[in-house]
């Protein structure tokens, strides 16, 4: 093969090939099937956001910002952050604001590892996760998130009412002289897992004996549907606030997931090693959407009242595809939190996800995700399929008429 023809990839970025999300959307719309695989809405954020941003453009702030961030965003970001934790940060170095919160976990694989350093990572993951440790240099270990039932209640984790919990055998031997790093992502997509507090403290004393960092990606933060399980920062817990770096962003509760607006808090040392590698990639996020996201942050009045709002429709919406599966014969692990929703697809006879999720989008008209591609072994998440319900009604009511299509 001549070099023309050859692969000109990295070899560490070979093997991830192009990402599941991206090749569902294309399939979806080549087949013009309802797109619930890939985690946005179809529906749009709120006016007063929007407005402030075209504000920004029009009172000329289209230069570069700050590199951590305009002034009005991290003062927002502080507060927002203080009045759920009580922890008052120093915005000039206990923040930073990045091109979503994907450039954040990046920006922190790439400043906080060393070659050959271990990462916890639960799977499934979002995909981004495995790529960016590798790219970091890093070796991830994996504790794999099951539904509780599979696992033996005496090594079961503490997971309260939720679908999902991990095995502690798995967890304690995921931990090793080299570990680094925890990615925690809770609530967690995809399973929609919420992870309890009893379980956030077992990480925490991990954390704690082994000297490790925690990354917890917290994007989906307020989309919470089960009051028994509400979202727990680990950073509130005793000893954490020094060895966590919290991740979230602007696009999952406001419904603007296209202007990649995220952040990152902790405490100055990780938040300066996380800039050492972000004034390389991006050096700031697009300056007149980080003053549309202060003032999502910022007006309290009204981000409180689309939060809740938001957060309704997507209850609705949870049960109402909840039980749609549930009738056709899925097997149904209710989300605790995020957008998505986990369903064993064993019922229909499929080899395993990806011919079940390419036969659904060629013949049913409906998109969803194979989630085996999250899973160090894809035999792992071969009976799953994950669907996403940040629809209008209308949106998944066609979905459902045609899921129909199934029996």
């Amino acid at each position: 093969m001549s070099v023309t023809q050859a692969s000109r990839t990295a070899d560490r970025l070979r093997p991830f090939g192009t990402t599941i999300f991206a090749e569902m959307t294309r399939l979806a719309q080549q087949h013009g099937a309802i797109n619930l695989a890939q985690g946005f809405p179809d529906f749009d954020g709120p006016a007063y956001i929007k407005d402030a941003a075209v504000r920004a453009i029009l009172d000329g702030h289209n230069q570069y910002s700050r590199m951590f961030g305009v002034p009005e965003i991290a003062a927002a970001i502080a507060d927002w952050w203080c009045s759920q934790t009580n922890q008052p940060i120093d915005p000039a170095t206990q923040l930073a604001v990045t091109a979503g919160c994907t450039e954040a976990l990046a920006a922190a694989f790439l400043g906080l590892l060393d070659p050959g350093d271990e990462v916890v990572l639960f799977e499934p993951y979002y995909d981004c996760y495995r790529a960016g440790v590798t790219m970091g240099g890093g070796v991830p270990k994996f504790v794999t998130l099951r539904p509780a039932a599979q696992i033996d209640e005496p090594h079961r984790s503490p997971a309260g009412p939720g679908a999902f919990a991990f095995d502690l055998r798995q967890l304690e031997a995921a931990f090793t002289p080299r570990t680094r790093l925890v990615i925690l992502n809770t609530p967690h997509n995809p399973t929609g897992k919420a992870f309890s507090r009893a379980e956030l403290e077992l990480v925490a004393r991990l954390c704690a004996k082994h000297d490790a960092v925690v990354v917890t990606d917290e994007v989906y933060e307020r989309l919470t549907f089960t009051p028994e399980l509400p979202h727990v920062r680990i950073a509130t817990l005793p000893g954490m606030a020094e060895r966590t770096l919290t991740l979230s962003s602007l696009g999952k509760t406001f419904s603007l997931t296209g202007w990649k607006i995220g952040w990152a808090v902790g405490s100055p040392p990780l938040i300066a090693a996380l800039r050492s590698a972000h004034q390389f990639l991006t050096f700031c996020a697009a300056t007149p959407l980080q003053h549309g996201a202060a003032e999502a942050l910022a007006n309290t009045a009204a981000r409180d009242l689309y939060i809740a709002d938001l957060v309704s429709q997507l209850s609705r919406e949870r049960s109402f595809l909840s039980t749609a599966l549930s009738e056709l014969g899925f097997t149904v692990y209710p989300p605790d939190g995020t957008y998505f929703i986990m369903a064993d697809h064993s019922r229909f006879g499929f080899p395993d996800d990806v011919a079940f999720c390419r036969h659904l989008t060629a013949e049913v008209g409906v998109a969803a995700i194979p989630p085996s591609v999250f899973y160090s072994n894809p035999a792992d998440g071969a009976r799953l399929a994950r669907f996403a319900f940040c629809k209008q009604h209308t949106t998944m009511q066609q979905a459902v008429e045609r899921l129909a299509r199934l029996k």
